[in-house]
């Protein structure tokens, strides 16, 4: 029997990455997981695959930026698995420009992907997660909600609101209600290779991504899962409205 036997989550952002590893260790112990990401292919592949292995896990593909996306997504948990006990998300665009040249376009897109989603998911999970009386949420934002990276306003000021939002969820809905928040630092992920397009050399600025660490090396999806999980459980039943940092050390060293 794992950790989350028994139970159902969704996870926003699935199909790679980040949310791609923790959808994965979470079936390992047992969840029952409605996938959503926004390419079909991915999404349906990953369904196949922890299907294959003897999960429970269907795959929803659909636009999280819209309300009627989110609750969607708690009709189906429902729907599907008569229940829902838990949350990630993983969704994220980087919407980078400095501010005085940055589209309005581009910075409304990037906050509702990385921070109105998650709203919108709360707003249509949160009744279903306090009545089960040990619901839980983890909300993947980044260290950028705290350090500032060159051309990435919309993204650092999204991440941040994801903290604060999930502070404020934790006062309204505890003791029913546990969420935190995550800060991945650096992580091996298709979105490190395209936030590095914002520097001059991006090949060298992943590389000095990886050296800014303590641990000299980037993070992988597996230990953004591995802490995704401690918070999903049991493990942390008295932790909540607090925020993690899992970065190598890139905070401790400024």
């Amino acid at each position: 029997m794992g950790k989350l036997a028994g139970r159902t989550f969704i996870i926003t952002g699935a199909t790679r990455g980040m949310g791609a590893g923790i959808s994965r260790l979470f079936a390992e112990h047992g969840a029952q997981l409605v996938l959503s990401g926004r390419n079909r292919d991915r999404g349906s592949s990953l369904e196949q695959e922890l299907t294959e292995m003897g999960h429970r896990a269907v795959f929803m593909e659909g636009d999280i930026t819209l309300p009627d996306g989110n609750r969607e997504l708690v009709d189906l948990a429902l729907d599907r698995f008569g229940t829902l006990n838990g949350m990630v998300t993983n969704a994220g665009m980087l919407g980078l420009g400095p501010v005085a040249k940055l589209d309005t376009e581009i910075w409304h897109k990037t906050v509702q992907t990385n921070l109105d989603s998650v709203f919108y998911l709360l707003k249509y999970a949160v009744p279903h997660l306090v009545r089960t009386g040990n619901g839980v949420a983890v909300i993947n934002a980044s260290i950028a909600a705290y350090k500032s990276f060159p051309n990435h306003p919309a993204y650092c000021a999204s991440k941040a609101g994801l903290v604060a939002l999930a502070r404020q969820v934790a006062t309204d809905y505890g003791p029913h209600l546990r969420i935190n928040s995550i800060c991945p630092g650096p992580v091996d992920t298709p979105l490190i290779h395209e936030s590095a397009a914002a520097f001059p050399d991006p090949e060298k600025a992943v590389s000095n991504a990886a050296g800014s660490t303590l641990m000299k090396r980037l993070g992988t999806p597996a230990d953004i899962a591995n802490l995704a999980l401690f918070l999903a459980s049991d493990d942390s039943s008295w932790i909540t409205g607090s925020t993690f940092t899992a970065d190598g050390g890139v905070m401790a060293n400024l």
